[in-house]
């Protein structure tokens, strides 16, 4: 194994990886980062824009004297909106698994580093298809209680003890991803019993009792 398998842990409480690529010998997923609150941020600079560019012409023609000497903020504002839209969009993650090479690449790219992460199928015990408890630290009107509550989450089980997240999100698409994963690098598939049924088993359950 190359690489620390806490790097690739969630930062939100979801990822939510979009299949590029699914072959029998390959799987290649995605994720594109953070844009709502990118494009967000984009919006509100491109908004500012009319604010600040005439107070950028005033500053470059008076200078700090002038009248529009205290507003300087504005285009530094602007500059940070951008800087940060920019940063948001080039959030990037990729999972990479080859069945023929027998080997998992995880990667994380942003606009200043990649890190990534090399697991080969031996290292491999088993996947497993359970519910992370995600603290949800958002408070209201200064609450402080953070609230705890279970999310779908794909990982590798390594034979060290280790395991690795691979995705969190929707479970329906989860167990298509955690078959071709399992059927990929050889390795049995474990399914948490709390997931085993879907809502439409839990409905005919309840019809049937």
């Amino acid at each position: 194994m190359i690489g620390d398998p806490v790097q690739f842990e969630a930062l939100g409480n979801r990822l939510g990886f979009s299949v590029v690529e699914a072959t029998p010998e390959k799987l290649k997923l995605v994720w594109q980062g953070a844009r709502f609150p990118a494009f967000l941020c984009l919006g509100i600079a491109l908004l500012l824009l009319f604010v600040s560019v005439p107070i950028m012409l005033a500053l470059l023609e008076r200078g700090f004297v002038g009248p529009a000497g205290s507003l300087w903020y504005f285009p530094v504002m602007n500059l940070v909106l951008f800087g940060i839209a920019f940063f948001l969009v080039t959030q990037r993650r990729t999972v990479e698994i080859d069945g023929k090479a027998g080997q998992v690449i995880l990667r994380r790219l942003s606009l200043y580093r990649t890190t990534m992460l090399k697991i080969s199928s031996a290292e491999i015990t088993r996947v497993t298809l359970s519910n992370d408890l995600v603290t949800d630290s958002f408070a209201v009107g200064g609450s402080t209680a953070a609230q705890s509550f279970p999310v779908p989450a794909l990982r590798l089980v390594l034979a060290n003890g280790e395991n690795v997240l691979l995705d969190r999100g929707s479970l329906r698409r989860l167990r298509d991803h955690a078959k071709l994963v399992s059927e990929l690098i050889g390795k049995p598939l474990e399914v948490d019993p709390e997931l085993q049924s879907g809502p439409g088993d839990a409905r005919a359950k309840t019809q049937t009792g």
